[in-house]
């Protein structure tokens, strides 16, 4: 199945999976570099008993939510709040580049003093309970900006360091970061619509039930290595790559 996934991907040139939504359906806000705005919700033609209790638990006063479109109306009000950040995951990074990293012979303390939590928060851009079946997330600019730091300041300096010299090593470098700050911005994670029993007051939520480590695995992916052969990838073969790799529950928005 991964080899015909790599085979389909790689001939025609697509940003994700054949079976899950393609991009060109998510709404524009999907698409990198796009502001925030109002999140896309399409439900099914008859109330879901699990979609129902989850709404009845979040709604802050009494609101009826006895037909899809009372549903409809509330979720997309709610998730669509400036207060309506999911928490996606955690990643453990360093605090510096390895040469000014700590040395303690107390390997808990070394830890302590060496590495940083990076959360990882996203808005819902689409919730889908017709076709796919999906909830779409993207990354908060605050979340992306942190990513491109880390990778520029500390990542990228690590990775240089500890590779050979070559004439155009430092082009390459920046090439390297120009396309992380490319794949981080198209970056959208898509998971089963059931996500969304994760959802709490104010349209925040956290991901349940391990899907966070998809998330994280992803995040991970995008984190290349620097090489003298990566000028010869072209952006769209190079970004192929990075949608395989990071599954087929994720994606590189295209826009």
């Amino acid at each position: 199945m991964a080899d015909d996934f790599a085979a389909w991907l790689f001939n025609d040139n697509q940003f994700h999976h054949p079976h899950t939504t393609p991009i060109s359906l998510l709404p524009t806000s999907a698409a990198a570099f796009t502001p925030r705005s109002k999140v896309k919700v399409v439900l099914a033609s008859q109330v879901e008993p699990w979609l129902t209790q989850t709404l009845e638990r979040v709604r802050p006063v009494e609101r009826p939510l006895n037909n899809v479109q009372q549903q409809t109306s509330f979720l997309t009000e709610t998730l669509s709040g400036p207060n309506a950040m999911w928490s996606l995951c955690s990643i453990m990074v360093p605090k510096a580049t390895d040469s000014e990293l700590r040395k303690d012979s107390n390997p808990p303390v070394e830890a302590l003093f060496n590495y940083q939590l990076i959360h990882i928060e996203a808005y819902v851009v689409y919730v889908d309970m017709v076709s796919q079946h999906e909830v779409t997330f993207k990354f908060t600019p605050k979340t992306i900006e942190t990513l491109i730091k880390y990778h520029k300041d500390i990542y990228s300096v690590d990775v240089s360091a500890s590779t050979w010299e070559w004439a155009e090593k430092e082009q390459q470098l920046k090439k390297l970061q120009d396309r992380f700050v490319q794949a981080v911005n198209r970056y959208v994670f898509r998971t089963g619509v059931k996500a969304m029993e994760g959802l709490e007051e104010d349209g925040a939520g956290e991901l349940l039930e391990g899907r966070g480590e998809e998330v994280k695995s992803a995040i991970m992916g995008l984190f290349l290595p620097l090489h003298g052969e990566l000028s010869t990838f072209s952006d769209q073969h190079h970004f192929s790559q990075l949608s395989y790799l990071v599954g087929a529950k994720h994606a590189l928005s295209v826009a």
